[in-house]
């Protein structure tokens, strides 16, 4: 009995030890394939929802691997494919404030959460020309990303498409796959693939 337990332990210290390994993007895909492939990896991590404000590095800073948001699993996918979000998104604030939106009241770029606001990261898509056009009858393509308004009064919430009407979000509960896009009010559509 000894030993089994033993052997037990062992294989959950491989599993815990395997798991937090991050994943490394395959450079034969495209980038839209990669962005799928981090995003579905996200849904392996035990992540708690925590949207509390913490002060991180800069650049390539995130709040701690076990906790947080809808905008986390963005950020965090695109960063295995080397996009720094946070960096991105923190030097056009800096050069263009007023083109972002003020509901927090700040008077300059916050580098710890800027790119961590919904709003903050669909000006930003837009602003780099990712922007699709939100109709009817969209095309919601396998790497595109989807923002909603999930109760008509300004509850943004982002996730990253990676099938068919399917994608990767936190909506709560950790970063899970789901299914049905339109669920919700889709306040905005991107398909933003940038250079390295």
């Amino acid at each position: 009995m000894k030993y089994f337990s033993l052997v037990l332990f062992g294989v959950w210290v491989l599993a815990e030890v395997l798991s937090a390994q991050e994943l490394k993007p395959d450079v034969r895909m495209t980038l839209a394939e990669q962005l799928i492939e981090a995003a579905d990896f996200r849904t392996t991590q035990s992540v708690r929802y925590d949207p509390a404000y913490v002060v991180i590095d800069y650049p390539n800073g995130d709040v701690p691997a076990d906790t947080g948001v809808c905008t986390d699993v963005v950020i965090r996918s695109y960063r295995v494919l080397g996009i720094d979000l946070q960096k991105r998104l923190h030097e056009d604030m800096k050069y263009n404030f007023s083109s972002y939106p003020k509901n927090w009241g700040l008077r300059r770029p916050d580098k710890n959460i800027d790119h961590r606001r919904v709003p903050n990261l669909q000006r930003y898509f837009k602003r780099k020309g990712a922007e699709v056009a939100v109709s009817e009858d969209a095309e919601y393509l396998p790497g595109d990303l989807v923002a909603w308004d999930l109760n008509g009064n300004g509850l943004w919430h982002i996730g990253v498409v990676t099938g068919e009407d399917e994608f990767v979000h936190n909506i709560g509960g950790g970063p899970v796959k789901d299914r049905g896009i339109e669920q919700w009010t889709v306040v905005g559509h991107y398909r933003f693939h940038p250079g390295k």
